[in-house]
């Protein structure tokens, strides 16, 4: 049987067996070989993991904290920028304390005295502090103080390179210098950053420029001597190049004129192309020599080997033994989980959004299987996934047709029953037309009224469809009259209240499909509502267009049920056809994306709920609305503006006020003619008589009913 079927289990039982046992017949017999080297070796990667590291980043800190003090205490001002940096410094101080702690037995009594005086430095920082905020230290005095606390650091510094190579070593020390003249280079640059500001030098200021100038070349000329030819060569090219040439060159004018560089933009500019070639070149030559320390620790470990003999061979052998087996075995899982994941992340959650939005997918393309070699058990677990993705897809394309379906059958029977609903309102409109008695015009306009709701809901399954209804006018639509048009269209209207709206129109593209979301809040409203109250339907032209407001007096909602409508609101979902009780909502949210229109529901003070409807500036018409019902005005269809102006101008009932000749086609009507003047006008036509009969007939019947309902009250 071939390695690749063998089992995980059984890779990792080899992985781990074989070295163990090679390591530890080699660690019994060249433990007192290498007893002093080998603890050399660990010592110095714990003191570099944790003291190292974390004093490193001190130094950065107190360098970039000791640069703006330069500049606070010249400018007298404590910036926001001081603070900060001091904030990073005491995080810094905390992480090396911590640090020194965690080296604990590493710490060797040389190096312990070299810490607890580096401790005793950053002791002082408060002090140091309080003397530059409170004006009592002088520029070079705090540089000073800060160079102190630095000094210290270095001095750290020389005692943690404790390499057993003699050779590392000495080139440990010589990056040392040359890191050392670097930290001289921030010093001038510190001191030169708080003189650029004030535009002098003080003589003890230039004293110590000096001073700075002397050491850095000095420091510079030590490192390079010690460096061999490698590492050299680099500094050498830094040195001659032209930021080192021009920085050289400020520091001798620096000198001569005892000022600062009249332009501080070439000096900051000079100094931070030559810090940054430095910091670059350190890390570099860090690196280089940290090589070199796995060579000599690779070349200490053949000593060992040469040393242990068959010690060598076992550890040879588990290692090879180990690598090629852990490479295939993190090489299989790789793959595994690569696959996996594109599966998890990309596959399928592509597949699900091109469904969403009615891209037809190809179910063998996309459930192609998982492309994994390796052990048996990898093999199974791919096949698994493949078998989960193919189950996956064809669910998905299976529930993306059934949506499509069923949105099609609810498209098919909304567009029959619409056009069953427009000839059952034409048919009524003309018994309306021909009925003269009260009571049978009454029952007609409730069911004519019912009619008009049902139409609604209709056109409510074609917008959950995800088509449109078709109803638009070209011409723009008065706010009153879309108000008026939605309240008729909710069963108990008769309870809802419109206040004053300000002249306004809106877009007639959207005058239908504002008319049905309105709708839909007044008639939530006065279903979650008590019957003895009423709804107040009000609008106001704002800033960022038109807002209805929709209020009722009811029992309200709690926050989670607020925060939960205005999320589906604002992001209408894929509609789900369990979550029926939501119907109302899911068509307000489709109707409010579609025009770019905002919902928001929330307390009323009342104690009920106050449904805002923000139409946005686009879609409202600056021109003055017309008046409901005026032969100027881009009006909704007769028959819904007749019954929306019952709500207004109507019977005490709610009944509409027939209009002659309104629901006719164009062709069909006829010149009405010109009504005569008072003095003309000797009699009444046929027509009006008849209609001033009815409604005379009409009132006093009303007038009866409304005595015998006092009566038995």
């Amino acid at each position: 049987m071939g390695s690749q079927n063998r089992s995980i289990r059984f890779k990792i039982f080899l992985l781990l067996l074989l070295p163990l046992l090679s390591l530890s017949a080699l660690w019994g017999f060249a433990l007192n070989l290498t007893v002093g080297d080998g603890q050399a070796l660990l010592r110095a990667n714990t003191l570099y993991q944790t003291i190292g590291v974390t004093s490193t980043d001190l130094g950065l800190q107190l360098q970039a904290e000791r640069a703006q003090s330069a500049v606070a205490v010249t400018t007298r001002q404590l910036t926001q920028e001081l603070g900060a940096q001091r904030a990073a410094t005491d995080k810094s101080v905390a992480r090396f304390q911590k640090s020194a702690v965690e080296a604990g037995d590493a710490i060797m009594p040389d190096l312990r005295g070299s810490l607890d005086t580096l401790n005793g430095e950053l002791n002082r920082l408060g002090s140091i502090r309080a003397d530059i905020d409170g004006g009592n230290s002088s520029r070079l005095t705090s540089l000073n103080e800060y160079n102190g606390v630095l000094d210290a650091i270095f001095r750290l510094y020389d005692h943690l390179i404790s390499l057993p190579d003699l050779q590392i070593f000495q080139q440990a020390s010589s990056l040392q210098a040359m890191g050392n003249a670097r930290e001289i280079i921030a010093r001038e640059h510190a001191l030169i950053s708080g003189a650029l500001i004030d535009h002098r030098l003080t003589e003890p200021e230039l004293t110590e420029f000096t001073e700075y100038v002397a050491t850095r070349k000095f420091l510079s000329a030590r490192g390079q001597a010690g460096l061999d030819t490698a590492l050299r060569k680099p500094y050498e090219q830094i040195f001659a190049g032209e930021p080192f040439r021009d920085f050289t060159a400020m520091e001798t004018r620096i000198i001569a004129t005892g000022a600062p560089p009249a332009d501080g933009t070439d000096w900051n500019a000079t100094v931070d192309r030559l810090a940054a070639q430095l910091d670059r070149l350190g890390v570099s030559s860090s690196e280089v020599l940290s090589g070199r320390a796995l060579d000599a620790a690779g070349a200490t470990m053949v000593k060992i080997g040469s040393a242990g003999g068959l010690g060598l061979i076992a550890v040879l052998a588990s290692i090879i033994i180990s690598v090629r087996f852990g490479r295939r075995l993190a090489g299989e899982l790789a793959a595994l989980r690569s696959a996996a994941v594109e599966l998890s992340d990309d596959r399928l959650p592509g597949l699900v959004d091109r469904l969403s939005r009615g891209e037809e997918v190809n179910v063998k393309e996309e459930a192609r299987p998982l492309e994994v070699s390796g052990a048996a058990e990898i093999v199974d677990v791919a096949k698994a996934f493949g078998s989960v993705q193919r189950t996956a897809v064809r669910a998905a394309v299976s529930q993306a047709a059934m949506r499509r379906g069923i949105g099609q059958v609810f498209l098919n029977l909304a567009r029959r029953k619409q056009g069953l609903l427009h000839r059952q309102l034409a048919l009524l409109d003309g018994m309306q037309r021909r009925t003269h008695d009260p009571d049978r015009l009454e029952e007609l306009f409730r069911l004519d009224h019912l009619t008009t709701r049902m139409r609604r809901h209709a056109e409510s399954l074609i917008i959950l469809s995800g088509a449109a209804p078709g109803r638009a006018w070209r011409k723009p639509v008065p706010v009153v009259d879309i108000v008026r048009a939605a309240i008729a269209e909710v069963e108990d209207y008769t309870r809802v209240t419109v206040e004053a709206m300000p002249g306004s129109a809106l877009d007639g593209a959207t005058a239908a499909d504002l008319t049905h979301l309105v709708a839909e809040l007044v008639e939530n409203a006065t279903i979650y509502s008590p019957p003895s109250t009423t709804v107040v339907v009000r609008g106001d032209l704002v800033s960022n267009g038109y807002a209805i407001e929709v209020e009722d007096r009811g029992l309200g909602l709690s926050a989670g049920e607020y925060a939960t409508f205005n999320a589906l609101l604002a992001n209408p979902p894929e509609f789900d056809l369990a979550d029926s009780d939501r119907l109302g909502l899911f068509v307000v949210a489709r109707l409010a994306e579609r025009h770019g229109i905002q919902v928001l529901m929330r307390r009323s003070p009342f104690g009920g709920t106050t449904a805002i409807v923000l139409v946005p500036r686009s879609l409202v018409n600056d021109q003055p609305a017309l008046t409901a019902g005026s032969g100027e005005t881009p009006a909704l269809p007769s028959r819904t503006k007749k019954k929306a102006l019952a709500v207004v101008n109507g019977t005490h009932a709610g009944l509409p006020r027939r209009v002659k000749q309104a629901n006719l086609a164009p062709q069909l009507k006829t010149d009405e003619p010109s009504e005569p003047d008072p003095e003309e006008k000797t009699e009444r036509s046929p027509d009006e008589v008849r209609d001033l009969f009815s409604a005379f007939q009409r009132g006093t019947q009303r007038a009866r009913e409304e005595a015998n309902e006092e009566g038995e009250a």
